[in-house]
């Protein structure tokens, strides 16, 4: 249905299903990535990474290598000891937190399969992994720690010896200790119900479309480096503090960036060796990285082990929830793989009213390659346990799961609401998106149908898979980052600039990599200006042009970057207002500002912001006292993180003599505050919707016995296409943030966070009648038909038993 608009008034941007900005550009093959950059004398470094997951290193000999055509340089760690730092963990979350040196290039040891033990640097690509080949390294085997439990054991070989333990730090929230609620252990004690649980997150791999890349030229007065990162004002930091280098002597720029998912979220080794090699050699380097090193060596996301104590009363009220969390952090500690785990501590609890709380977090270090933020990078770890426990208790209580979700979760009435995890969740209408989802995939229909299958005894089954969800979004809150010992702030800049045409750019320090930040700023300046979608220009991703920003991230580029831009326009217009009234003679005081006209009260008088910039750049006629001059800057720090909310509903079939699950229906209502731009918001949901369903369904990082990753190709690793995704059927609540003029809350991660639990919810219930309570993720075929005959043959037994 299109919209009418009243003759001579304004049509608002916000709110407008626009085309993106930058699609026409990626799509026509114009785009600028990292790999596509080519520098006069530009040079190529290829590396040598270790097949062995836990050695020492014996010896290299790399003088074959040298002497290979096209060679410039071969470094080994030995080589570049001295100089390449460790690479930085940003989130100190105790105090007596450990954390190894975590090299760029290995120097003695090697602690994961993939972990870089040389770096050739050659006049081509080609030449240099030709040389990489004749490298010849001597190692001695050390024990392989990958087992998380094991590792987290007492007498357990070690990953760091010289740590004496590989716990890296151990967290701890309880709602008695901080006056959030009561003591977890004595609402367990007196509960009629109490639930135990263990649940799997496995390890999973970002499996961005465009490979890392990075390009380093050290020619001229600064280092410039081309990086596909989301980060490039974190990066550039780093790279000045870790390198000895004078910040405002680096400059990084992240071009087009095809696809993050927090997997570009970091400070690479990389990196950091092309730096190194192209400030030795006095020339342009350039490492792009193949999709098998990729996803051996990127950083990893999730696996982490949940043990889930869930007491409740009979009605089904919960009573109180105990977490222990094992984590691993694979070999070393990346940019913010400490924090991780810690960010779901807050959202196990979920939109429920627990009276008690208890949460234990154990870091482990194993033989693997580190992990670190993938797609909502702790939220939906802890939405995956309380959704799949929520389902549990419904079971015992043999209540229908959505029952027992209403009985306890907050009403729209009690918002703004404290948490037993210590948040305040501003807004949320849980009711209301439940009534709509359940309608649009008629819930109860479906449940009348499964029944029917179960009553017939077929092969193939339904189940209805449930969750109901928040999020902790908008990652930015500087003094909460600051309690948690975080080693930044979350604050946000951005610059509105108005040209002397009346056109107007946009300097925001959130940095895109497929989102839409373009379309989305344009609209919102639009609108805050009065001036034309087509005259705003968004720049971003380079630390020279944008020289203030903490980056893209925990779903913030909107309600904190956005928010930050919204700061900088409005004060655009709150320069002109004196220069207008000036222009008009006319009091401040009297004037108006709507649809990028400034108007006087109760006249006709009227002059436009773009009339006003013309005049500010004649500076001709100007008031005594003010400078010719709108362009401003604004820093926006929330003092809140924004909470969007959903009710996620999955059918699957489940053929029991196969163990093939096949989505029949999804269906999604999501409660992301005012939406901006319902296109852009569409293509998020389905993103995220289709990593959360692989989570479920197919993706998983295995290691065979010695650290070896076996799922380190697409043939292996089971990343979906769109023929392996159902299709979705989405629609929104709106409940409008309180905390920021827009309303705006996030949707970025909101569809990851949901699907999983809903999608392992469905398989669980159509086969939990044979006596299945859970099915580790993936939920293979192989899993699944092994699950249902485990199931069976228990029950036979018990059948036997009995008889006897």
């Amino acid at each position: 249905m299109t919209a009418t608009v009243e003759p001579g008034a304004v049509e608002h941007e916000i709110g407008k299903a626009r085309v993106r900005k930058e699609d026409d550009h990626l799509i026509t093959g114009r785009t600028k990535w990292t790999d596509n950059l080519v520098l006069p004398g530009m040079l190529h470094i290829a590396l040598l990474r270790s097949p062995m997951a836990h050695a020492r290193i014996a010896s290299i000999d790399v003088e074959e290598a040298r002497s290979m055509p096209g060679v410039v340089a071969v470094y080994t760690g030995a080589d570049l000891a001295e100089e390449q730092g460790s690479l930085p963990n940003a989130w100190q979350i105790t105090e007596d937190m450990k954390a190894p040196p975590a090299p760029s290039l290995a120097v003695d040891t090697v602690q994961f399969a993939g972990e870089a033990v040389a770096m050739v640097v050659a006049r081509t690509v080609a030449e240099a992994q030709d040389a990489i080949e004749t490298i010849d390294v001597d190692y001695d085997d050390l024990p392989v720690v990958l087992d998380l439990a094991a590792a987290a054991a007492d007498g357990a070989d070690l990953v760091h010896p010289d740590l004496g333990t590989n716990v890296s730090a151990v967290w701890i929230f309880d709602s008695a200790e901080a006056g959030t609620g009561t003591a977890v252990d004595d609402e367990i004690r007196d509960a009629e119900v109490v639930i135990e649980r263990t649940f799997r997150q496995q390890r999973l791999i970002p499996a961005f479309m465009e490979p890392r890349s990075v390009v380093v030229d050290p020619t001229g007065t600064q280092i410039t480096m081309w990086s596909a990162t989301q980060v490039p004002h974190i990066l550039r930091l780093m790279l000045a503090m870790t390198l000895g280098i004078p910040e405002h002597k680096v400059r990084v720029i992240a071009p087009d960036v095809g696809g993050g998912f927090g997997g570009k979220l970091q400070v690479c080794p990389e990196e950091v060796l092309a730096l190194l090699a192209a400030r030795r050699l006095g020339k342009p380097v350039k490492y792009t990285e193949s999709r098998s090193e990729s996803m051996q060596a990127a950083h990893h996301g999730r696996d982490q082990i949940q043990k889930l104590t869930l007491a409740a009363n009979r009605d089904g009220s919960v009573r109180g929830l105990k977490v222990e969390l094992l984590a691993d952090m694979g070999a070393y500690l990346r940019l913010v793989t400490s924090g991780v785990p810690i960010l779901g501590a807050f959202m196990f609890n979920g939109i429920y009213k627990f009276p008690a709380y208890h949460f234990a977090c154990t870091n482990v270090f194993t033989n693997k390659t580190p992990t670190d933020a993938y797609r909502g990078a702790g939220r939906p770890e802890a939405t995956f346990a309380i959704e799949r426990i929520m389902d549990e208790l419904a079971a015992e209580l043999e209540m229908d799961p959505l029952e027992v979700r209403a009985k306890n979760w907050i009403k729209h009435e009690e918002f703004p609401f404290d948490t037993v995890a210590g948040l305040t969740y501003d807004s949320g209408n849980y009711e209301a998106a439940t009534a709509k989802a359940t309608e649009l995939l008629d819930y109860d229909g479906l449940r009348r149908e499964q029944k029917e299958r179960r009553d017939r005894g077929d092969t193939v089954q339904l189940g209805i898979g449930v969750s109901t969800f928040t999020e902790m979004c908008g990652l930015a809150p500087s003094r909460v980052l600051g309690s948690l010992s975080y080693g930044a702030g979350g604050w946000e800049n951005a610059t509105v600039r108005m040209l002397p045409t009346g056109k107007v750019e946009v300097v925001t320090g959130v940095s895109a990599h497929g989102q839409g930040h373009e379309t989305a700023f344009s609209q919102i300046v639009a609108d805050r200006l009065g001036v034309p979608f087509e005259d705003v220009e968004v720049l971003h991703g380079d630390t020279q042009t944008s020289p203030r920003g903490l980056d893209t991230y925990g779903s913030r580029s909107l309600a904190v970057g956005g928010m930050a831009i919204v700061k900088a326009a409005d004060r655009v217009v709150d320069k002109a207002r004196p220069i207008a009234a000036h222009l008009m003679e006319a009091s401040e005081d009297d004037l108006e500002f709507a649809d990028g006209k400034f108007t006087v009260k109760g006249t006709e008088a009227a002059v436009g912001i773009t009339d006003v910039a013309l005049a500010v750049f004649a500076a001709h006629n100007m008031p005594d006292g003010v400078e010719p001059n709108l362009d401003s800057d604004a820093t926006y720090d929330p003092d809140n993180f924004s909470f969007p909310h959903g009710t996620h509903l999955c059918a699957a079939e489940v053929d029991t003599e196969t163990g093939l699950v096949t989505i029949r229906k999804y269906v999604c209502v999501d409660d992301i505050g005012a939406v901006i731009n319902p296109l852009i918001v569409e293509g998020q949901v389905h993103g995220g919707l289709a990593q959360g369903i692989a989570q479920a369904l197919y993706e998983d990082a295995i290691y065979d016995e010695s650290g070896t990753l076996l799922s380190g190709s697409f043939a292996e690793y089971l990343v979906p296409g769109a023929p392996d995704l159902p299709h979705f059927t989405t629609d929104r609540t709106e409940t409008r943030a309180t905390g920021n003029a827009l309303g705006v809350k996030g949707v970025g991660e909101a569809g990851t966070i949901a699907s999983t639990p809903a999608v392992v919810n469905s398989v669980i219930d159509a086969v939990r009648h044979f006596g299945v309570a859970d099915v580790e993720m993936p939920c293979s075929p192989m899993r699944v038909w092994r699950a249902i005959q485990s199931a069976q043959t228990e029950a036979a037994r018990s059948a036997q038993g009995g008889a006897q």
